[in-house]
């Protein structure tokens, strides 16, 4: 049996739309489900507008908005400034 962890990712679309795809899985799992979401063809072809990874507290750790790429964290932060 394998522990729940506390990371959900969702997925929106054009008309407000959501569905979350993982619920309380691992740090890891929840980054292999973003990097899908976020290249899948719904991602490319606007289906898919937004992809977030949340955590147990509800704040969001990473996001991807169609058009812009990874918007979060921002660039700075992974560049130290």
């Amino acid at each position: 049996m394998h522990e729940p962890g506390e990371f959900s990712v969702t997925q929106f679309f054009p008309d407000g739309s959501y569905e979350t795809v993982r619920k309380f899985v691992s740090d890891n799992e929840a980054i292999k489900a973003f990097a899908h979401y976020t290249q899948s063809v719904a991602a490319r072809m606007g289906i898919t507008v937004r992809v977030i990874i949340t955590d147990g507290g509800d704040c969001v750790n990473a996001e991807w908005e169609y058009g812009k790429g990874l918007t979060y964290p921002p660039k700075e932060a992974n560049d130290g400034g």
